[in-house]
């Protein structure tokens, strides 16, 4: 199965590199950013776009086309794009060579991964792969899911890490810890209560289910 390594990558301050028209046209660059990432953009275009981007510290424009390992210095992942099939076959051995992880768009051979389609709740993430075989269908199970997993899903992921920071201390001991979640963790009612504008008592009775029995 191609791709078949599921991984959260931690880019907070690292370089990734965009390369290609359609890769910026395709909201690589954006996606990036959300994730922390610092950007280079190699791309003639989208005009619009690239003036939209520029401004953002965070970024890094070149309005030109690939010319070599040089465009890949520093970074540890690169996605990119190129009409012409000589030019995606050196950038992904360039990357390779690097130690770069490279995603060519369309190109399965010259990806070391797979850009999944992803449900972003605040730290909730919910990714969808295909192994690059279908990517429609992937695109269609996530607007699914973001439906099942609307908004309100970002401030019941927040809450819950709330009360694991506050309780942690009185449940040192991880096998009582993990009992304790799974038993504490009514889904339904979190969802009802947030819904309902009610997340202090959502957050009351999951910490007092966690402690109950404790001095």
């Amino acid at each position: 199965m191609a791709f078949g390594y599921p991984v959260l990558l931690e880019l907070t301050g690292r370089r990734a590199v965009v390369i290609g028209e359609f890769a910026v046209e395709a909201g690589k660059v954006e996606g990036l950013l959300v994730a922390g990432a610092e950007v280079t953009v190699i791309a003639k275009g989208p005009e619009e776009t690239l003036d939209r981007l520029e401004p953002d510290p965070r970024v890094t424009i070149h309005r030109r086309g690939y010319r070599g390992p040089g465009d890949l210095s520093g970074a540890v992942l690169c996605v990119a794009h190129a009409d012409e099939p000589g030019v995606r076959n050196a950038i992904a051995a360039d990357a390779r060579a690097a130690g770069v992880l490279v995603n060519v768009m369309d190109d399965v051979p010259n990806c070391d991964f797979a850009a999944p389609a992803i449900v972003r709740r605040g730290d909730l993430i919910v990714a969808i792969g295909t192994g690059g075989r279908a990517p429609a269908l992937a695109g269609r199970l996530r607007a699914e899911l973001g439906r099942r997993f609307g908004p309100d899903w970002t401030e019941l992921v927040e809450l819950v890490g709330q009360v694991r920071t506050a309780t942690l201390p009185h449940l040192p001991d991880f096998e009582d810890r993990s009992r304790r979640w799974k038993a504490a963790l009514d889904l339904d009612e979190l969802e009802r209560l947030i819904a309902a504008g009610q997340g202090d008592l959502a957050a009351t009775r999951l910490r007092d289910r966690l402690l109950e029995g404790l001095a």
